[in-house]
């Protein structure tokens, strides 16, 4: 029987597990010019367990930054810091692909200095946390087709960036509500020239990311994750299932290494995407309310994925294969602790060795 803790192949690789460490901000990038930390390394090193570490979101500009602290790649001198966070995980014998995130949309002038980007001019409602405290989401500058030739390399050099740091790939954060998503949606997403209108025109600029990416470093160390119908940062998508279906097939021919699927509401859509895809299936499951438990390991066994992506646990259990093969017990999150900070609440979770 298939089990969550036999390999798997995902692109060029294979995983030592099928259990996957989900990206998760957490806001301690505090090395000079949005660098990655020692602290950080022991964070990412000590979950080197998981069949495949995803990284925080990390923005492939300076204006795809988001939120307070989060690491950058788009200098030589942040792919140089990420070096000991890739070395520590791969001491260790685990992979570690960097998630590239351009959040569009959901930041604010005083976190870069310059006015965030989107699709349309149409701010998602809400706040952002900045040194001033929690502001507004600003209306973004619509990108016009240099800008959004711009974007395209940016995110080329990121990952080129991300190879040259010792990652072992990229994943490309097409999901809850920040830019890819965003030109994926049909409320953020207001153009009628040919990056959107239709679904062809909203799905184009992921596609040509992918594309461009995949050029870069091979299609095989390239994954890309979809969050379809969530409506986190204020995304409405009116019709998500076509919308997914074609942008699948049009990314079929490349080859990825992985989809991963951010489970939204819409639950029996997962089993349609699993068909369509041909590659390797990573599924956060919706949980609204909770988090990632240990039953979603049957979705393995079962075959509704290939492999599990768990967050909030991770977060909590550094060596959290082994709980999960052990059947627990499981350190509870800290969420006050989940953002900023230093070591408490980050690499202070005991293994359960020490517990």
């Amino acid at each position: 029987m298939t089990t969550a803790f036999d390999g798997f192949p995902v692109g060029r690789y294979t995983t030592r597990n099928r259990i996957v460490m989900a990206p998760m901000t957490r806001s301690r990038a505090y090395g000079p010019g949005a660098t990655p930390t020692e602290l950080m390394a022991t964070y990412y090193g000590q979950r080197a367990g998981a069949g495949l570490i995803i990284t925080e979101g990390t923005q492939p500009s300076p204006v795809g930054q988001g939120y307070m602290n989060t690491p950058g790649l788009h200098t030589a001198e942040q792919a140089e810091a990420w070096k000991p966070v890739t070395a520590a995980v791969h001491e260790r014998g685990g992979l570690i692909f960097a998630q590239l995130m351009h959040t569009g949309r959901i930041g604010h002038p005083t976190l870069h200095g310059a006015h965030p980007v989107g699709a349309s001019p149409v701010a998602a409602a809400g706040q952002v946390f900045t040194a001033d405290g929690p502001l507004d989401l600003v209306t973004p500058e619509p990108l016009d087709a240099d800008g959004i030739t711009a974007t395209i390399q940016d995110f080329v050099r990121s990952a080129r960036n991300a190879i040259d740091a010792g990652f072992d790939g990229v994943e490309l954060h097409g999901a809850n509500g920040y830019l890819l998503h965003q030109f994926l949606s049909t409320n953020a997403n207001r153009r009628d020239d040919e990056w959107g209108g239709t679904i062809e025109g909203r799905i184009r600029l992921t596609v040509e990311v992918a594309k461009a990416v995949a050029a870069e470093i091979g299609a095989d160390r390239l994954g890309l994750r979809i969050s379809p119908a969530n409506p986190f940062n204020d995304i409405v998508e009116d019709d998500h299932r076509e919308t997914y279906l074609a942008l699948l097939d049009a990314l079929a021919p490349l080859g990825l290494a992985y989809l991963h699927v951010g489970e939204g509401p819409d639950t029996e859509f997962t089993a349609m995407l699993r068909d369509r895809w041909a590659g390797a299936f990573i599924l956060n499951p919706y949980t609204p309310g909770a988090w990632t438990g240990p039953e979603a390991l049957k979705q393995i066994e079962n075959g509704e994925t290939d492999l599990v992506s768990y967050g909030a646990l991770f977060l909590a259990n550094p060596d959290l294969p082994e709980r999960l093969a052990a059947g627990g017990p499981f350190n509870t999150p800290d969420y006050a602790k989940a953002y900023g900070g230093d070591h408490e609440g980050y690499t202070d979770y005991p293994a359960l060795t020490s517990a």
